[in-house]
């Protein structure tokens, strides 16, 4: 993947700076000379059910942040999928003085009054990983989500054309949550590869991207379609890929048909290799928190560093940066997730996974 839009030179040179006297100690945000004293972030994430959030956002995050600036102070707050607590932690942190807020929203079509709160304090705000509706803002940065989409139907229809079941039986679509505005570009995308060409037997949205809720869908579609008219599966994540599994487990297949899933966790990883998930989207998570974090200490001392591109969010172009992201099949685990470090073969390959990464080259 590459990676050059991760430091303009620009901005780069002014990131590189120090970050002046800042103490790193809470401040109000009302006074140019207050919020001179003391550089104050806030990351605020949505969930923890899917893995990524507490394993790679929030400590790449703040690793980054303390390289560029060692005297900053981080505020986190993990909403756990309720919208009324994120809104309670968004405001405790403008009443502690943050200069930015980094906000990847529970419901990304319902925060615009937040933000508007943080633009009457002239305190900056990025949108991280969901873009935010019906607001200007300083920034939005994520992942080129309707291409996520395309990559999920594309492998889909792939993996079944060449086991010869595309017209032979249905799939079931498992989206993610209606309150994530991720979610329809992920479902656009698929559809735009998958409409026509095969039969959807159930289509959920799934609220919360509950990899229970997944499962109970599923149990839902195998009922009502029978499991030998089950011919794939697409999932919008890899936490639903797993309770879609969990459910054809339990009503007894003997070989699981090709399923999709995104966010490369651990458990998803390891089933590509044993042969349970089809694939998954890599999405180089290092990449997006580091260039958040770059972008938060630069707007803390009031600087604007230039986007590679925009992105209309209902109401406004906002300034983006957008990472493509990576499909992933068993055969490409060893050339984009072990190369890249995101887990180590010694994680990938316990237990009854050694077998299968042997058989993948990973060693």
């Amino acid at each position: 993947m590459g990676r050059a839009w991760r430091l303009i030179p620009a901005a780069a040179l002014l990131l590189a700076a120090a970050c002046g006297n800042s103490t790193g100690t809470t401040a109000s945000p009302d006074t140019t000379a207050q919020r001179q004293e003391g550089k104050t972030i806030a990351l605020f994430l949505p969930e923890s059910k899917t893995t990524r959030y507490e394993a790679f956002d929030r400590p790449l995050f703040e690793a980054k942040v303390k390289s560029l600036c060692a005297d900053c102070k981080i505020l986190y707050s993990n909403a756990e999928q309720d919208a009324a607590k994120q809104q309670q932690q968004v405001e405790a942190a403008l009443t502690q003085g943050a200069n930015v807020l980094v906000l990847d929203a529970v419901d990304a079509n319902a925060v615009a009054p937040l933000v508007n709160q943080a633009k009457q304090k002239k305190i900056p705000v990025i949108a991280y990983d969901r873009l935010i509706s019906g607001i200007d803002y300083a920034y939005y940065v994520s992942f080129n989500n309707v291409r996520v989409g395309e990559m999920q139907g594309q492998a889909l229809l792939d993996a079944m054309n060449a086991k010869g079941s595309t017209a032979k039986g249905q799939i079931v679509e498992i989206h993610g949550s209606p309150t994530d505005p991720s979610s329809a570009d992920y479902k656009k995308g698929a559809k735009s590869v998958l409409d026509g060409k095969v039969k959807v037997g159930r289509e959920f949205d799934t609220p919360d991207w509950s990899p229970d809720k997944a499962q109970q869908q599923m149990e839902q579609a195998i009922t009502a379609i029978g499991k030998d008219n089950i011919v794939g599966v697409l999932s919008a994540n890899d936490g639903m890929a797993g309770g879609a599994i969990a459910a054809m487990k339990r009503a007894g297949y003997k070989e699981l048909p090709p399923i999709t899933g995104q966010d490369a966790e651990l458990a998803a990883v390891q089933r590509i290799l044993t042969g349970e998930q089809y694939m998954t989207i890599y999405l180089d998570i290092r990449a997006e928190a580091e260039k958040s974090a770059e972008l938060a200490v630069a707007l803390s001392k009031g600087e604007q560093p230039p986007a590679t591109s925009k992105v209309n969010n209902g109401t406004v172009d906002i300034p983006a940066f957008l990472l493509d992201p990576i499909p992933v099949t068993a055969d490409k685990v060893k050339d984009t997730i072990v190369k890249d470090k995101f887990y180590t073969a010694d994680q990938i390959c316990a237990g009854e996974v050694k077998a299968a990464c042997a058989k993948a080259g990973i060693q």
